[in-house]
Order: C-alpha cells, then sequence, then structure tokens
C-alpha cells in the first residue's frame, strides 16, 4: 500500500491533528465537509483502515448514560485498530470519591492519547480541554453541546438528501434542554438557503441565545410554532424528532405534563413530502410511533451507522494515522 493512503491529510483533515472538539463551530465547514468525505471513504473499504490507529488508546469518560455515542465511539476505535479504556458509570470512577474534574483529566490523559468525555454539567468539556495534554472530545455536556452527533446528523443529511443548503428543517420536542438541537442549529446557521422551524411547548423553546445570537447573527430564517406538527410537516425537508428529557427537569410533574406533546405517527407522515427524511437522536420514548420505523423516510437508525463512520473519520484525524 502507497504511504499516505489513508491518511487524513488526504481529505484536507490534517489540520485536525491534536486539536479539541468542544463545539461545532470548533471546525470550519472546509474542515468538516474534509471529515464527510473521509467517512464515505471508509465506509466504502473499512479494510483499508483497519490499522490506522493501532497502538493509540481512546479514554471514553460517561459521567452521564449513554448506549449509541459510548459504543459508536468504542466502535470506531477498534475498528480502526486501537484500543480504549474508561468506564461508563462515574459511580466506578474516583469522581465518586470527590476528585476533582481536573484530577481526572490530567490522569487519564496520561494512560490515553484522547478523550472522550460526557458530563452532565454545561462546561465541563470545555473546562477538561484546559486540563488535558491529549485531545477532548465533547461527547454532550448537559443541555449545551454534543457536536460529533451534529457531524452525524450533518453526514446523514448529505447522504440522504445530497446537499444541506436550501433545506427547511424543522425540530420539534424539547428544543430548550436539547443540545443535539443546540449544537445542529448552529452548524446550521453556515449553511446557505436553510430555514429553520421550531414546534414545541411554550416551556421548551429553543434558547434566546441561539435565537438572538446565532441565527439573527448569520441572518438564518426562522418561525416558532407552539401549536401542531400537522400545519407545518408538509413544508419541511428534514424532520429532526427530540423526546422530551425527563433528566433535565427539575419537576416531575412539568414532565409529565409535557412528555407527550408531540408524537409522529403514520398519520401526520401522510402529510409530509415524499422526500422527507426523518432524524432522531436517540434514544426515543414514544415521540415517534413505532409503526413509523417502516417508512422509508424514517432515517433515525441510518443515522447510527454514519455515526460510527463518522466517529473513525475523526478519531482518524484528530489521533493521525499510521500511514502503512
Amino acid at each position: 500500500m502507497e504511504r499516505g493512503t489513508f491518511g487524513a491529510e488526504r481529505f484536507g483533515v490534517g489540520s485536525l491533528k491534536g486539536r479539541h472538539f468542544i463545539e461545532p463551530l470548533n471546525f470550519s465547514v472546509e474542515e468538516m465537509e474534509g471529515l464527510f468525505t473521509l467517512a464515505g471513504k471508509i465506509e466504502e473499504n473499512p479494510a483499508i483502515y483497519r490499522d490506522a490507529c493501532k497502538g493509540r488508546v481512546l479514554a471514553t469518560l460517561f459521567f452521564e448514560p449513554s448506549t449509541r455515542t459510548r459504543l459508536s465511539f468504542e466502535s470506531a476505535m477498534l475498528r480502526l485498530g486501537g484500543g480504549c479504556l474508561g468506564f461508563a458509570d462515574p459511580g466506578s470512577s474516583s469522581a465518586s470519591k470527590g476528585e476533582s474534574l481536573a484530577d481526572t483529566i490530567r490522569t487519564v490523559a496520561s494512560y490515553a492519547d484522547a478523550i472522550v468525555m460526557r458530563n452532565p454539567k454545561e462546561g465541563a468539556a470545555l473546562l477538561a480541554s484546559r486540563y488535558s495534554v491529549v485531545p477532548v472530545i465533547n461527547a454532550g455536556d448537559g443541555g449545551h453541546h454534543h457536536p460529533t452527533q451534529t457531524l452525524t446528523d450533518l453526514l446523514t443529511i448529505l447522504r440522504l438528501r445530497g446537499d444541506v443548503k436550501n433545506l427547511r428543517v424543522g425540530f420539534c420536542g424539547d428544543l430548550k434542554f436539547g443540545r443535539t438541537v443546540h449544537s445542529l442549529v448552529k452548524a446550521l446557521s453556515r449553511y446557505e438557503g436553510v430555514s429553520l422551524y421550531f414546534i414545541s411547548p411554550g416551556e421548551l423553546t429553543v434558547p434566546k441565545y441561539l435565537k438572538t445570537g446565532v441565527l439573527a447573527k448569520n441572518n438564518i430564517p426562522y418561525t416558532e410554532i407552539g401549536g401542531s406538527l400537522d400545519t407545518v410537516i408538509g413544508d419541511i425537508d428534514v424532520l429532526y424528532m427530540t423526546r422530551v428529557q425527563r433528566e433535565r427537569f427539575f419537576n416531575e410533574e412539568d414532565y409529565i405534563r409535557l412528555k407527550d406533546s408531540y408524537i409522529l405517527t403514520p398519520e401526520k407522515m401522510a402529510l409530509a413530502k415524499k422526500d422527507m427524511i426523518v432524524l432522531h437522536p436517540l434514544p426515543r420514548v414514544n415521540e415517534i410511533d413505532m409503526e413509523v420505523d417502516s417508512d422509508p423516510r424514517a432515517a433515525y437508525f441510518k443515522q447510527t451507522k454514519y455515526g460510527m463512520y463518522m466517529r473513525m473519520a475523526l478519531l482518524l484525524s484528530i489521533l493521525g494515522g499510521n500511514n502503512a
């Protein structure tokens, strides 16, 4: 094999080596496009990349529950030939003894070449990056950001819609606490011709800083809808469903009152465009009827597979692949 065949530099993402990834705007549009290209190459011929990160170690520190994100990162690293260590429960770490996040990060950075961390506190990933001598990747910090899910979402849109530009994207459900929503809105604000629809109960509307800051600054048109999804679903190209997150509520009564605000059913899908796609970061509770799963426009399980390839591309670029 020719030297550099699977090097990240070939796809315009060599500049990502050694960098942290805390929020989606850390990378330029061009750098993200390079990652999408590399993810596509990995998907086409994964065998070429099976030793790309041989000898490297990824630490996954999950202070909050996760299935898809943690396992897709670990699967991605293993498929690149690297190794994994870490924890999926903070109770099994020294955090349960009162160890500070700074000390945890300093320690783990001694054992690993990169750290993936999920933490329930906003800003935790940024704090971790300030104490780490190895790259830190934010796998979700409270209701703030989830940038690798955003890369996954954009890759899915590209694969299934062909482009991100000039799309009408609807976000439905918990838009106040949904970190996947916040990250994707930020990323979409850099694409031409995008218009957004925010469908949510009044108590769960998208944060003001996104509307008055990110969207206004980039002249992105948006519409807030507090009523039925039926009124707008026929205009949308991409529908991004989210669950109402029990863990973000201080009051159980508020959660129970709001949790069934929006449920996507086959009847609602009948009102949508024939080429609309439905995304969901998962897990779902009951906001998407299981009968919708058989609809060809339901793309959320394809989304999970794209997430693994996307994280393989990200790890390869940040760690710097071993050339054959």
